[in-house]
């Protein structure tokens, strides 16, 4: 009788969604369609995801931001969207009165990263006060500042130029600056998430010490300070 009504009024039946989603691999239990699960992965695999990057995964996410947040915190992973600069980012959850598996782990920058990621901001900093809202940068520029901070233990100029050359081809790979040209970079509004106005002062102020330091002749000024500057970006996202 049931069937008959409902043949009759024009509607089928509803079927379950794991019912009606074909396997993607053998096994296969999830029930979200295949581009939400790519976004998802991506957002898991990288440290951002960008709009201008992920054009496609962009528009995924903000269609099914909702059930790509209860996945992440089903997990106690938590996810922040910034509209305003185009990026998305996990964030691990910390409770002290649970017992909860870390599943992100910090990965600070490298102390050639950090010296660069100091200059980047500065530069964009500046910039943007004075109305650019894409700044631009050279690889020379960056070279000419961040090497004034190395010692003579960190070996050559060859070695360092190749340092700072290796920092800014990971700091492209994160999406904080994009090469237009060669060796011409545009700074994105991601190094101002990843460096906030406070701790970029921080590092500055740290930067002025050890350069005075240093040439005072002090002893601990050999800028062998990965710890401190590990510390320095405890905040830095992963």
């Amino acid at each position: 009788m049931t069937d008959d009504v409902t043949e009759a009024s024009g509607f089928i039946e509803p079927v379950a969604m794991e019912e009606d989603l074909a396997e993607l691999f053998p096994g296969d239990r999830g029930v979200l369609d295949p581009e939400v699960r790519r976004t998802l992965a991506l957002i898991l695999h990288r440290r951002f995801l960008l709009a201008d990057r992920n054009r496609s995964e962009w528009r995924t996410l903000l269609d099914h931001q909702s059930v790509i947040e209860s996945r992440l915190n089903d997990v106690y992973i938590r996810l922040v969207v910034d509209h305003a600069r185009g990026l998305a980012y996990k964030q691990q959850v910390r409770i002290d009165e649970l017992d909860i598996p870390i599943l992100l782990r910090d990965t600070p920058y490298t102390r050639s990263e950090t010296l660069v990621l100091v200059h980047l901001r500065t530069v964009y900093e500046r910039e943007n006060a004075s109305g650019e809202a894409a700044p631009r940068i050279d690889i020379e520029d960056v070279e000419a500042t961040v090497l004034s901070y190395f010692t003579d233990a960190d070996g050559d100029i060859s070695r360092r130029q190749k340092a700072v050359r290796d920092a800014m081809r990971k700091l492209s790979n994160d999406g904080i600056i994009s090469e237009e040209t060669t060796g011409r970079y545009r700074i994105g509004p991601l190094v101002e998430v990843v460096l906030s106005a406070e701790k970029l002062t921080e590092l500055r102020d740290w930067l002025r010490e050890t350069a005075a330091a240093r040439l005072s002749g002090a002893e601990s000024a050999t800028f062998d300070v990965v710890s401190d500057t590990e510390e320095a970006l405890e905040d830095v996202l992963s």
